[in-house]
């Protein structure tokens, strides 16, 4: 009989066969345990404005050590960052292993350069949260700041690993439609919205909306969108940036025309009617 072990790291909730993968593209199981086969596995290092995030709100002007990893447990067809994510399926990408103690050495040494921290960020970081919490831990110890951009797609219990050592995070809000999270992304709209919920109590946290023409770029959409995000800023007492960003054909959406200009500018206006703080992205 074939051993089976059960993930629970996100809604997915993988039963993973022995040596195979789950659906993220990074868990395996080994003789019966999880094995998570990108931890320190590196495929992006940058310093970047901290409004590459992006944040707005948090550190403005500073800048921030961007590592990312491979993997991603969502299929968004038009990801950004499609080579690293294996949203399309392709092999594992080219990495290094740069174990904690050597991502936080980096990070202290680009201070001189006005490095405030380290950023997790390209694929989906919390597809390997043992190696983010590991890092975030000894870049906290060191007196610096540790920054997620995140899909949001996990179980809350993987916030709590991490909440000790998180600063700030930016979380993708993809669209506000429970039928789009599950057919078209391969995620669940409610666990994004408990995730975003979570890190409220304990994160400055911004948002960023993708907007796709014809999927999640309606004026309706937008308004119960901000809506919601303002309920947010009411119960937690706190303001919450918006990034309504521009698409570029990538991915399997590679044949499309990037988002109009002016579909941005629209969107945001409508979101303004609700919120302080709406940016305009890759315009």
């Amino acid at each position: 009989m074939t051993e089976i072990t059960a993930c629970n790291i996100c809604f997915h909730e993988c039963h993973i066969e022995e040596g195979k993968l789950g659906f993220c593209k990074t868990m395996t199981a080994r003789k019966g345990e999880l094995v998570s086969l990108n931890y320190g596995q590196v495929t992006s290092l940058a310093l970047d404005p901290i409004e590459k995030k992006p944040l707005n709100r948090f550190c403005p002007g500073s800048m921030i050590l961007s590592a990312g990893s491979y993997g991603c447990n969502l299929k968004c067809p038009f990801c950004q960052n499609v080579s690293i994510s294996l949203a399309d399926g392709r092999q594992e990408p080219e990495s290094e292993y740069a174990p904690p103690e050597r991502l936080c050495e980096i990070a202290l040494k680009l201070k001189a350069k006005g490095n405030i921290g380290i950023a997790y960020t390209y694929n989906e970081p919390l597809m390997s949260y043992e190696y983010v919490r590991d890092t975030a831990k000894l870049v906290h110890e060191q007196g610096m700041k540790n920054v997620l951009v995140t899909n949001g797609s996990v179980k809350e219990w993987v916030l709590d690993e991490i909440s000790p050592y998180m600063d700030a995070m930016n979380i993708d809000l993809k669209c506000f439609n429970s039928d789009y999270y599950k057919n078209v992304l391969k995620g669940d709209f409610d666990t994004t919205k408990r995730f975003i919920e979570k890190a409220l109590t304990f994160s400055h946290v911004e948002l960023t909306t993708l907007i796709i023409p014809n999927e999640n770029d309606s004026e309706e959409e937008m308004d119960k969108l901000s809506a919601w995000v303002h309920q947010l800023e009411l119960t937690y007492n706190k303001q919450i940036p918006l990034h309504i960003s521009r698409f570029f054909p990538r991915s399997q959406y590679g044949d499309r025309k990037p988002t109009e200009i002016a579909s941005v500018l629209r969107l945001a206006e409508v979101a303004r009617k609700h919120l302080t703080y709406v940016y305009e992205g890759n315009i």
